[in-house]
């Protein structure tokens, strides 16, 4: 008996290291010292000496169930992204620049090069957020997992100037909220999701004239990133003075949790079109509004909470970074929370 024969393949995780190379390499920033391998990632800190006040910031996130339409399909290239894109956009919240990232794979059995395609996308989801990839680890759980399967998860360190920070105290009635476009469902709500369609080779195969392309590619669609539209519109002289990822729980948590006490946030169903993805999602699982907005992002994957004589400054810089904005609504005096009209 030995480690291999129980199930585990030390050569199979060699094998993975010198496939992903080139992929990590490719994220490297300036800061990062030493090679790949190591026990540890070296990050030097002589920038952010640079800063008045520096913050570290930390965030951590998985795929959650989106993991089980890659093994379906057998696509693993871009639920890497996904990794990435939870964590970063949690860090660009409180007004931070992602440093870098660490990925955990926990699988079944390693297939070296299903594992490099998706560190592959992890690399190319530290790219998009010019963060860089120093570490990670990808373990074997014979008898734990299926052979066929794995979890994804990481955690991204960015930092702040305390001067940037983005806290959302100093939002008042009357500020604007400016919503920007999801690529989609992102990476949440998925336990939903297949619950609503049926998680087959054939159905996710099937092409909708509605969505223009495959209703698999419409959901593994990767998370957007929006680390480069954050650093576009404080590039642009604007102060964000709040500002919320559309994650798990859709608009109704964590909208909020952007909003100082006595702030209402009021948003405008009407002010942009909802994807044909939660059309089908809310007709084919016969969901109530209220669940949808409750559980998925309804199309919008960032909320900025800013000044009404900054709106069309934002606007535009948001344009600018590629992505697509939409005033949804505004601030107003009362209990904390949001309402949908």
């Amino acid at each position: 008996m030995d480690y291999k024969k129980s199930g585990v393949d030390i050569e199979a995780g060699y094998r993975s290291v010198e496939l992903m190379k080139d992929a990590v390499k490719a994220t490297m920033r300036p800061e990062v010292l030493g090679g790949l391998g190591g026990f540890s990632g070296a990050f030097s800190l002589e920038k952010i000496k640079e800063m008045e006040e520096p913050i570290l910031l930390s965030g951590t996130d998985g795929c959650g169930t989106k993991v089980k339409l890659a093994f379906i399909l057998d696509k693993h290239d871009t639920i890497g992204i996904d990794a990435v894109a939870m964590c970063v956009n949690d860090v660009v919240c409180a007004g931070g620049e992602p440093l870098f990232f660490l990925d955990y794979i926990a699988c079944g059995k390693n297939y070296p090069e299903k594992i490099a395609t998706i560190v592959g996308g992890v690399a190319e989801g530290c790219k998009q957020s010019e963060c860089a990839l120093i570490g990670g680890e990808t373990a074997e759980h014979p008898g734990l997992m299926p052979v066929d399967e794995y979890d994804l998860a990481g955690f991204a360190v960015g930092v702040v100037d305390k001067k940037d920070l983005i806290t959302g105290e100093n939002i008042k009635p009357g500020d604007t909220l400016i919503g920007i476009a999801s690529s989609g469902v992102h990476s949440n709500g998925f336990s939903l999701v297949r619950s609503v369609f049926r998680m087959t080779e054939e159905s996710l195969n099937t092409y909708y004239d509605s969505l223009g392309k495959t209703l698999g590619e419409a959901l593994l669609a990767p998370t957007k990133i929006y680390v480069k539209t954050m650093k576009s519109i404080k590039n642009a002289g604007v102060k964000v003075k709040g500002c919320s990822h559309i994650t798990g729980g859709g608009f109704y948590e964590n909208i909020p949790r952007m909003l100082p006490e006595g702030i209402n946030a009021v948003v405008k169903k009407d002010s942009y079109e909802i994807p044909e993805i939660f059309k089908m999602l809310q007709k084919d699982g016969d969901i109530a509004e209220q669940m949808m907005y409750n559980t998925f992002n309804m199309g919008i994957g960032l909320v900025l909470a800013v000044d009404p004589k900054d709106v069309d400054t934002t606007m535009e810089a948001v344009k600018a970074a590629g992505e697509t904005p939409y005033i949804i609504g505004s601030c107003e005096a009362g209990e904390k929370g949001v309402t949908l009209c």
